[in-house]
């Protein structure tokens, strides 16, 4: 039963990741750093998404040139990340992302993941993390259709298989 429930969410969550990095490729540089700040909200997903996928988040170190700058409420990062670098950023946790639910076992699923504000299984952050990933897609989304009228396609399942 695991093995089927983990390609299941693998598959629905490579399908948000997708969806994230869909919106990243087809914004245009006059939305990207405009005052909806797209490129912020993009970042805020991924290093999250990063972060949530962590099995011991008290450990959490986002890869260079990123820094832990969201976990300061009121400081934004040192400077406006490019698309390039967010699409290498989300590349990166959905491998790492892949990763974890190929080697996932139930004792897994069953590990604790604390930090001051959240004490979930590790399957609960998981789909906690999915549902942030598709909000903040969709947020994307919708800054797209109100600044160029259009907006990526639904994914409905990864091609990315486990």
């Amino acid at each position: 039963m695991i093995d089927t429930l983990k390609e299941i969410i693998w598959h629905q969550f490579g399908a948000s990741i997708d969806m994230l990095e869909n919106a990243i490729a087809m914004c245009p540089e006059e939305l990207w750093d405009n005052n909806d700040k797209f490129w912020y909200n993009a970042y805020h997903c991924i290093f999250f998404l990063d972060y949530y996928l962590t099995l011991e988040p008290e450990k959490f170190t986002p890869p260079p040139p990123f820094s832990l700058s969201e976990f300061k409420s009121a400081e934004m990062p040192e400077r406006t990340y490019t698309k390039e670098e967010l699409i290498t950023y989300t590349h990166f946790c959905r491998n790492k992302c892949h990763d974890l639910f190929a080697g996932m076992t139930e004792d897994i699923a069953n590990m604790r993941w604390k930090n001051e504000w959240r004490d979930y299984s590790i399957m609960e952050i998981i789909i906690y993390n999915m549902r942030h990933v598709q909000h903040h897609a969709a947020q994307l989304n919708l800054l797209l259709r109100q600044g160029m009228n259009d907006a990526p396609k639904w994914v409905s399942k990864t091609k990315v298989n486990l």
